[in-house]
């Protein structure tokens, strides 16, 4: 059998998911082999339902011939509701050996029917607590357990934000439950096991509850967006017995409600929570309530209720404060050192009655006092009362803030002392999506962005992938959601994710298949190019990422319905010249005073139209619908020529002479191939003449270096990435950013801001350029024909003598793929990591298949590879899973640097020339040239066929630059 094993089990992308909805879940599994170019020949699944020994099998696929090991969807008999069942795997390779039967794996399944649920919504009678009530409240249920517990279930949820507690004890680590979705026609619950938690005899159940997004004040109008009056709660509690008997507590009028010591919580402005009105053991058995109020049955629908799809939103880090400041203006102040999303948690001792209060701020203005103006009306303040006594420990409950800098105002001791750090503790909250990916460079700035990218992401993800994380907004913006998925997938595992948000989306889409500007939609509004496409370009993306053809059948009707509408805009059906576009936003060629960029509206809108019919036809083709695909393929090829007459000229001038407008031309292949060099050269040309700066926006900057790298001018794109004066990707870091900025200059060399109306610190959608040096710079990427990386595409362009090194990690569906690559004098190290059951296409340019090995042996001697094929650029392999050394020296760099040298030599002809090169380029080539010297390349450059440098004129051109 030797070392094939079946691993890392997942059921709806989850390791033993709790309380999946799913009828027809989907397995997956990952191969483990030592064994260079295994694939997987077939498998065999059994599927039981967990009831004790003997296991029955419920599901035996038998022996499959198939290569899948991802989706695959569970065909047995039909599940039932509240049920757990266990699957394992074993798999067969083409090598002919067998794997062992891989460990138990388990999902278990929720409340499978509207009909199964017993429990009614309930929030405090109205004669008791008005449900205007500011304050959070607390519901609680007392109940006997007769017998000894096998198992306890809770299904629960909210019109609100709740937490859970069982006999005193938190039920689970949820943030904010359940999340926020389209709650007019969405809310999930969730199911959690409490098992552990309660008791044969008396027990308690208490749910702590919140305003949330459901009743806090979200959007533009300044007014408390309710989408109910009434916050409120739904539980069911299903406790099996030893003895088979089972028992369930629901929620009902017999609940007893109080107010809560939060009494004030929102998510714009913070929370107010007063410690002297804790009522200890408020969830406990035997506490006694009688001066409680009782609960009522609230109005609300169950037919709105999904299980839990999402991530749950939790606490994933814990950072501790690197410095307390007092400012100028007197402030104490806590730096976190990082721009963190989430909640401080206080420790103090205090007297009763003594109110602390936090302020939580992104940045300190250039005097180095704190600074609040970009938060707009958004408060983002706690205030803790302590109830004087003892040690108090304390952190929200019901609101999150985006911030690296805390004012401490009542903290006890003296206006000057320095506050205590070990007081303190940030908390980092976020959807607690799994870590999938890695890049590093050998430039630690690059490094620093990545960094910040990934920040940013955490940030922003929070149940919904917010535009920012501290102002009045934190709303799911549709475009700045598409710019950033591919960035977004790559670094974490966001499958549940955006199908919970595309869900809502699509529950969101109007009647005529306009898509809002946010999702879920509080903010109103028509629907704009490149922010609409968010209903077709991501999930064609996550379809990419994960192979997941449900989602993208799920949403396929909504797809088509965005491009359809779009075909009923325009004045002509192949162009969409009218209605509002938020054009290239922020885009720095903008007139003054204006958000948006000077690339014709009409234009980008036309582009996004062609781009989104064609990716609409091409998911008609993968889930097999060719009629539409016809349909679309042929819409696409009509907007393409409408494109082209509109906005092209026959020589491949584009008729707007920005830079955003070449982009899009290039990027979404608007342009026949006969003038895309011409626009190529004339895109470079406009970073060039800008000083190796950009000028494009949202919608311009995702794409810019993907146009430089696929047409030749990959130089110019590691250019405008290392690029620290403004605009540019490094401009922030050298600032000190810790995230990605809203603009390129939101804090100015002189320490001044942008501006205060809309100014974030922590907005992700430029870190799309992540996506790039993902798939360029360190080279890994998938094959366009094979979602999920079950084909690889490692083709790293290492030109740039900026960087010497660069990796990219990935954990895909099939397991770690890699790419990275080192390059040490004229010679390359490419190192390649695919998974069992996969295969890559390695590109290596500048290589020959003489001059390459792997693993020091030449290529005919090295395992795994499937086939060579040299190049007018380099060479071709196809390789099997493994992982792989290649070495070679690379001729592209020898003959760059020899062109160098050419011209250093022609220029010392002349002394002034000489004179400049001393004085004004020694440090290109002491990166180059003298580097070619000093590692005796001169011998090799005349080997490749290039000239022989006299030696007298070598130690001429040392001296000079040497001074």
């Amino acid at each position: 059998m030797g070392n094939l094993q079946a691993t890392n089990l997942t059921c709806e992308y989850r390791a033993n998911p709790l309380g999946i909805g799913v009828l027809s879940p989907r397995l997956s599994w990952q191969l483990e082999s030592d064994r260079r170019g295994t694939l997987q020949q077939g498998y065999r699944i059994v599927v039981s339902e967990d009831a004790g020994a003997p296991v029955t099998s419920l599901w035996d696929t038998g022996y499959v011939a198939s290569e899948e090991s991802i989706q695959i969807e569970y065909a047995g008999p039909e599940l039932n509701s509240r049920t757990r069942y266990l699957w394992k795997v074993k798999v067969w390779d083409t090598a002919g050996n067998e794997s062992d039967w891989s460990g138990s794996a388990w999902f278990e399944t929720t409340l499978l029917g509207k009909e199964e649920w017993k429990a009614s919504w309930i929030t405090p009678a109205a004669s008791f607590l008005a449900p205007e009530t500011e304050a959070a409240f607390l519901l609680r249920k007392g109940f006997r357990a007769d017998r000894p517990i096998a198992s306890a279930r809770i299904y629960a949820t909210a019109a609100g934000a709740y937490e859970l507690y069982a006999n005193g004890n938190r039920v689970s680590e949820d943030v904010l439950a359940p999340g926020w979705t389209s709650y007019p026609t969405r809310l999930q619950y969730q199911t959690y096991d409490a098992t552990d938690l309660l008791r044969q005899g008396d027990n308690a159940i208490g749910i702590h509850l919140g305003d949330g997004w459901y009743r806090s004040g979200i959007g533009f109008e300044g007014r408390n967006f309710k989408y109910g009056e009434k916050r409120a709660a739904l539980l069911q509690l299903h406790v099996r017995y030893e003895d088979g008997g089972e028992e369930i507590v629901v929620s009902d009028e017999s609940w007893s409600c109080e107010t809560s010591p939060v009494v004030y919580s929102t998510i714009y402005h913070g929370e107010e929570y007063d410690a002297r009105l804790e009522q200890e053991g408020w969830s406990e058995a035997g506490f006694e309530d009688g001066g409680w109020g009782p609960a009522e049955a609230a109005d609300l629908p169950m037919d709105r209720l999904v299980p839990q799809e999402n991530w749950p939103t939790r606490v994933t880090e814990t950072i501790r404060p690197i410095a307390a400041l007092l400012t100028p203006a007197g402030d104490r102040v806590l730096d976190m050192g990082q721009n963190m999303v989430g909640r401080i948690r206080m420790r103090v001792e205090a007297s009763a009655g003594t109110r602390i209060v936090l302020r939580h701020a992104e940045v300190l203005d250039r005097d180095g006092n704190i600074y609040f103006g970009n938060l707009r009306p958004a408060r983002q303040t706690v205030v803790y009362t302590a109830k004087g006594e003892g040690r108090e420990e304390y952190a929200p409950h019901f609101t999150f803030m985006g911030f690296r800098y805390v004012k401490v105002e009542g903290y006890p001791g003296l206006p000057g002392d320095e506050l205590p750090l070990d007081a303190f503790l940030g908390e980092v909250i976020h959807s607690d999506m799994e870590p999938a990916g890695s890049f590093e460079t050998s430039d630690d700035r690059v490094n620093k962005l990545q960094s910040n990218i990934r920040w940013g992401q955490r940030g922003n993800f929070l149940d919904v992938p917010t535009d920012c994380p501290q102002r009045d907004e934190r709303l799911g913006w549709t475009g700045d959601a598409q710019v950033f998925i591919r960035t977004a997938l790559f670094n974490y595992h966001g499958g549940p994710f955006f199908a919970k948000w595309l869900r809502d989306l699509k529950a969101e889409q109007h009647p005529d298949g306009g898509v809002p500007f946010v999702i879920p939609d509080v903010a109103g509004g028509a629907s704009s190019a490149a922010w609409g496409d968010a209903a077709v370009i991501c999930p064609w993306e996550v379809y990419r990422y994960y192979g997941d053809k449900r989602l993208l059948a799920e949403q396929f009707e909504s797809m088509k319905a965005w491009v359809d509408y779009i075909r009923a805009q325009g004045d002509n059906e192949y162009l969409w010249n009218t209605g509002f576009h938020f054009g290239d936003w922020l885009g720095l060629d903008a007139k003054e005073g204006s958000y948006v960029g000077a690339t014709p509206r009409e234009l980008i809108a036309t582009a996004y139209y062609a781009y989104s019919s064609r990716l609409v036809a091409d998911a008609a083709r993968v889930l097999g619908r060719p009629e539409e695909e016809a349909k679309y393929r042929e819409l696409h090829e009509r907007v393409v020529g409408a494109y082209r007459e509109e906005f092209l000229s026959a020589t491949g001038r584009v008729a707007s002479p920005t830079q955003t407008a070449h982009v899009l031309t290039l990027m979404f292949d608007l342009a026949d191939e006969a003038v895309r060099p011409r626009i190529a050269k004339d895109l470079n040309d406009l970073i060039v003449e800008n000083g190796y700066h950009l000028t494009t926006g949202f919608v311009g900057t995702p794409y810019l270096c993907f146009v430089l790298s696929n047409h030749g001018y990959h130089q110019s794109a590691v250019k405008l990435l290392l690029q620290e004066s403004y605009p540019g990707w490094l401009y922030s870091v050298a600032m000190g950013a810790t995230t990605i900025w809203e603009h390129w200059d939101s804090l100015k060399p002189d320490g001044s801001f942008w501006s205060d109306d809309m100014n974030s610190f922590n907005h992700y959608a430029y870190g799309a350029i992540g996506d790039w040096m993902y798939r360029k710079v360190a080279g890994l990427d998938m094959a366009a024909e094979a979602p999920a990386y079950k084909r690889i595409h490692i083709e790293p362009l290492f030109g740039a003598r900026a960087l010497t090194y660069a990796k990219a990690t990935h954990r895909s569906p099939y397991g770690i793929v890699e790419s990275g690559w080192t390059i040490r004098g004229d010679e390359i190290e490419v190192n390649a990591v695919v998974p069992p059951n996969a295969s890559a296409e390695i590109i290596l340019r500048g290589a020959t298949a003489a001059g390459l090995t792997e693993g020091g042996l030449p290529l005919s001697e090295a395992e795994g590879i499937r086939s060579v094929d040299e190049q007018a650029d380099g060479v071709r392999l196809v390789v099997g899973s493994g992982s792989y050394t290649f070495r070679y020296e690379n001729a592209d760099l020898l003959r760059q640097k020899y062109t160098e040298h050419t011209v250093v030599l022609d220029l010392l002809s002349d002394p002034d020339a000489k004179e400049l090169l001393q004085r004004h380029l020694p440090h290109l080539f002491e990166g180059a040239l003298i580097n070619i010297v000093k590692s005796s390349s001169l011998k090799q450059l005349s080997e490749n066929g290039m000239a022989r440098v006299p030696r007298e004129t070598v130690d001429a051109l040392l001296a000079a630059l040497s001074g």
